[in-house]
């Protein structure tokens, strides 16, 4: 079932419910002003033939053929009086006595002074009257037949009213559905033509402050990330094709240089030396796209645990100087740490410590003397790396491009390298919700500084 359909339906309900809950009430006070209108009514016609029996002495034929010819043209009501003794004085028409008077119904006028009772559809009322000292009884019935007439009615015509309601409020509960929705359905439309050929459509957004609007531009948000994630990843797999075809076409070429004719043993070696450093080119490669995989996980699947960072720079020196024996790490601690926790962070050991070598291997790789500095301080729950080296530098066009994967300046020209280090170390920061950042000077020193909190917060 639709929405749509959903939202009439419960729409229609709910209306209804309303509405007969508003004519059940309406119908409910005019049914009790009827009632009590024609009590009153009875009432006065009982003491004016009362006034009449008594005060103007009329004689009771006279009063009897009155009710008589009233009851021909309207609803006349059929009056007894009665003296203290219960004994019957007067009667509009003995022989078809509707009220049939007992003892204990005047006993209840007695006591209340006055009686009021259904008798079948025939309303009744029992008046106390006071005359000369002397306490009489007056009972009188009618049926009001333009009453219960106009109840009738009035209860058709409502009938009528709430079936009428009924139709036109489920048609409009359609109407403003389907008219509400449209916007949802324009954007299942233009949703339907985004392909990947087509990244670049998005959403109308209308301007306004409402739920379709927000919807819109979170949609459109999400294909800006989409967009940008794919084109990162057309992106990715181009330069990964190119960064493997390089290695691959050097060994292959290496290779098909020494089987083209017999060689001696050095111009063998020579080959075996080239392939091995493509071969290792390509583990270095693979690793670090292994590792940029790693950082690109979910943060909720990477496990986080209190490690120290002393600890983790240590690792990761040795490390890179079991794969560059010539590179030379210097780690320095500004002023003593108070307790362990203030060393500790909550991380990931393998990532840091991917992350730190990375920065110890570009700090030694473009540096004059193949050395890097860190220097280790703590400042307002704050731990602060600072990797200096002083070499070559980066030209400070470049400085907002270093963070891309595959971007490599112009000081490749000095050591070779992927163009992932540094976006690596970057994602793994951002991970850990720390910042790095990066000052240089060309040809003199450049120096990375990495801001990570403490655990002891």
């Amino acid at each position: 079932m639709k929405i749509t359909l959903k939202l009439t339906i419960l729409f229609t309900i709910i209306t209804a419910g309303i509405l007969f809950l508003f004519a059940f009430i309406i119908y409910g006070y005019a049914k009790n002003d009827r009632e009590e209108e024609f009590y009153d009514r009875i009432k006065i016609k009982a003491f004016v033939k009362g006034e009449l029996f008594f005060d103007a002495k009329a004689p009771a034929e006279t009063l009897q053929d009155i009710h008589m010819n009233n009851l021909k043209v309207m609803n006349e009501a059929e009056i007894a009086i009665y003296d203290e003794n219960f004994n019957l004085l007067f009667h509009d028409n003995q022989k078809n006595d509707m009220v049939k008077e007992t003892p204990e119904m005047f006993r209840k006028i007695l006591k209340n002074g006055e009686l009021r009772a259904f008798i079948g559809e025939w309303q009744m009322v029992g008046e106390r009257y006071n005359f000369d000292g002397r306490t009489y009884f007056i009972t009188a019935i009618a049926y009001d037949h333009y009453g219960y007439n106009k109840i009738d009615d009035m209860y058709k015509h409502m009938v009528y009213a709430y079936i009428f309601s009924i139709v036109v409020i489920c048609l409009s509960g359609l109407f403003f559905a389907k008219k509400a929705f449209e916007p949802v359905k324009e954007m299942t439309r233009k949703v339907n033509k985004i392909t990947a050929s087509k990244f670049d459509l998005r959403l109308n957004v209308n301007g306004n402050k409402d739920e379709l609007s927000a919807l819109a531009n979170t949609f459109n948000e999400m294909l800006d990330r989409l967009e940008n994630s794919f084109e990162t990843q057309k992106s990715f797999v181009s330069n990964i094709s190119h960064e493997l075809r390089t290695p691959l076409a050097a060994i292959i070429a290496e290779l098909e240089i020494s089987l083209s004719k017999n060689r001696g043993e050095e111009a063998y070696r020579e080959a075996i030396q080239n392939t091995l450093l493509d071969a290792q080119r390509l583990v270095r490669l693979s690793s670090s796209l292994l590792d940029l995989a790693k950082a690109s996980y979910d943060p909720s699947e990477i496990s986080f645990k209190e490690i120290r960072i002393d600890e983790i720079l240590l690792d990761a020196r040795q490390m890179e100087q079991t794969a560059n024996p010539s590179h030379k790490i210097d780690i320095h601690f500004d002023g003593d740490f108070e307790n362990d926790q203030e060393m500790s962070v909550s991380g990931n050991e393998y990532l840091l410590k991917v992350a730190f070598a990375n920065l110890f291997n570009n700090g030694c790789k473009y540096s004059f003397d193949k050395k890097c500095t860190v220097n280790v301080s703590f400042q307002d729950s704050k731990i602060i790396l600072a990797f200096t080296n002083k070499g070559v530098g980066i030209n400070p066009t470049e400085i907002d491009s270093i963070f891309k994967p595959f971007f490599r300046g112009e000081n490749q020209q000095v050591a070779h390298g992927n163009g992932i280090g540094l976006s690596l170390t970057q994602k793994i920061i951002s991970l850990h919700h720390g910042i790095i950042s990066v000052k240089s000077e060309v040809n003199q020193e450049t120096t990375f500084k990495i801001i990570l909190t403490s655990s002891i917060f």
